[in-house]
């Protein structure tokens, strides 16, 4: 007979869709969480199904069916809950009566585009994971003029101020005026990346969008709407074998919470895509 399988604590609240898997260490740190009673100190536990496990008191949310939804962000929006500053945040366009939802990676405030958000703390973790490599490719309308040949160098790595940051596939698309447009894909994400690196070129970055996120596209995705990736071709577009994923497969998804509109392409530098499926 199979014991029953173990996992650690952290990952088990993650999976519960109350936070991410950090946020959850860092509440265990904080002696927020209680397992059968006793106050945990340390995330280095594991526990099996049926765990009697409390954070702030509160038993663990029932664990939903994973749901991944693509959110076409648009700029002047920030990736958070709350902006301490009273910023517009991505949140205030989302529908209500939808579970907590987690960005997965982020897009600044000047930034545009497709933004996953998710109900699933490891599925948040694995797409984001530099081991899982998920390419973004992204539109870049950057000031100033760059050679195809110091664009393609990119592929090899850049190194700026000590930080060193992966290949980068990047080509020039067109030149309008002073602006050029780049198209780039990466599979790292570190903070400010493409900025960075279009810095270290000698450009400015005046606008950027992201177009896809691994198997994931902006298609025709209107700025501010939000469509929920069907379940069954989530599991399709996502190898969970190589993510480990506990349980098999995904209950069906819920209807989509709002449909993404059909959206002419803008005459703005930035074209919409034909949506194809994701």
């Amino acid at each position: 007979m199979t014991a029953p399988k173990q996992e650690r604590i952290a990952k088990v609240i993650a999976r519960s869709g109350l936070c991410s898997r950090r946020d959850a260490e860092r509440l265990i740190a904080e002696g927020r969480v209680q397992l059968e009673g006793r106050v945990l100190d340390t995330p280095a536990v594991v526990v099996g199904p049926g765990a009697r496990i409390r954070v702030d008191g509160k038993s663990l949310p029932r664990a939903e069916a994973t749901r991944l939804f693509c959110y076409h962000k648009p700029r002047g929006r920030v990736t958070s809950t709350k902006d301490p500053n009273g910023r517009p945040t991505i949140y205030d366009d989302l529908p209500a009566g939808l579970p907590r939802l987690q960005p997965v990676g982020r897009l600044d405030i000047a930034s545009e585009g497709l933004l996953l958000l998710t109900n699933d703390g490891e599925l948040k973790r694995y797409l984001e994971l530099p081991a899982t490599a998920l390419a973004r490719r992204y539109r870049v309308r950057a000031f100033g003029q760059v050679s195809e040949e110091r664009l393609a160098a990119l592929a090899e790595g850049t190194t700026i101020d000590g930080i060193r940051y992966g290949p980068i596939e990047a080509t020039l698309e067109r030149r309008s005026g002073a602006n050029a447009w780049l198209l780039m894909s990466l599979r790292e994400g570190k903070n400010r990346e493409i900025r960075k690196v279009c810095e270290h070129l000698g450009l400015r970055v005046n606008r950027l969008q992201r177009l896809s996120y691994g198997p994931f596209e902006l298609g025709n995705l209107a700025p501010g709407a939000l469509w929920e990736v069907p379940a069954e071709l989530l599991a399709k577009r996502l190898d969970f074998k190589t993510a480990r994923r506990p349980r098999s497969g995904f209950a069906k998804a819920k209807t989509p919470a709002t449909k993404p509109k059909k959206a002419r392409a803008k005459r703005s530098g930035i074209h919409a895509h034909r949506r194809r499926t994701p």
